[in-house]
């Protein structure tokens, strides 16, 4: 008999994340594709000394301008930082683009209470996309020279010298989605398509928040962007009145 995928609420779904765990979350770096439910569901639940992977080091606690209208307030991982849950952050993107902007993220880390490891967007997503094919690391040139390439092994591989990237995968990864059916194949709405598919493939449990659930057969498999086998915990997003 298949498994039930679908959860009643998001606090279910994210109920055993442990202390320690590395979380992926999905997303760009404005609200578009944040899994924002589960990441509040997540802050409720209390887990510490995480592990946070993301393009950013959390924006959403303030508006971010070029990224959100004025009104807007998003709710993304920064609600975890500031809630002393985090204890290091992969990102590419640390620090919110305006030096007024407040970021809780910015605080700890000058005050020496959080770690970070930089990583170029394009390897970061190489880095998760190799963790969910299988491949234990790989050779890039992006980052020779800088701090980025500082004690990592080298090559010279076509003539040019590179550096050897290690795959990252999670325990958990917190993805959002626009559909699925009830097996967990995954289509995205615009940028939702960045970070979120390669996420889905790289951690043991894969938790997906989406708009709308169908039964399978109802979805077009040429819109299909996630199979299902990489997905784990399905909660739907209530609409207004629900």
């Amino acid at each position: 008999m298949a498994r039930n995928k679908v959860y009643p609420t998001f606090e279910s779904a994210v109920a055993d994340i442990s202390d320690g765990s590395t979380i992926l979350i999905g997303g760009f770096g404005g609200p578009a594709g944040i899994p924002q439910n589960l990441i509040v569901a997540l802050r409720d639940q209390g887990a510490k000394n995480l592990t946070i992977v993301h393009n950013t080091a959390g924006f959403g606690l303030s508006t971010i301008g070029y990224a959100a209208p004025k009104d807007v307030i998003y709710n993304d991982h920064a609600i975890l930082i500031e809630n002393r849950q985090v204890k290091k952050v992969y990102a590419s993107y640390p620090f919110p683009p305006s030096p007024t902007a407040r970021s809780p993220f910015k605080e700890q880390y000058l005050a020496g209470e959080i770690e970070l490891e930089i990583v170029p967007q394009g390897t970061l997503a190489e880095r998760i996309r190799a963790g969910g094919a299988g491949i234990g690391a790989f050779f890039t040139p992006t980052g020779v020279g800088t701090e980025v390439g500082e004690g990592k092994e080298t090559r010279i591989i076509d003539g040019k010298k590179q550096i050897l990237e290690y795959a990252i995968r999670g325990d958990y990864a917190l993805v959002r989605a626009h559909k699925t059916d009830t097996m967990g194949n995954l289509i995205y709405r615009g940028t939702a398509r960045t970070f979120n598919p390669v996420m889905a493939t790289a951690a043991t449990v894969t938790i997906v928040e989406v708009d709308e659930i169908v039964e399978p057969g109802e979805l077009d498999p040429e819109h299909i962007i996630t199979p299902f086998v990489y997905v784990d915990r399905i909660v739907k997003i209530p609409k207004e009145g629900e």
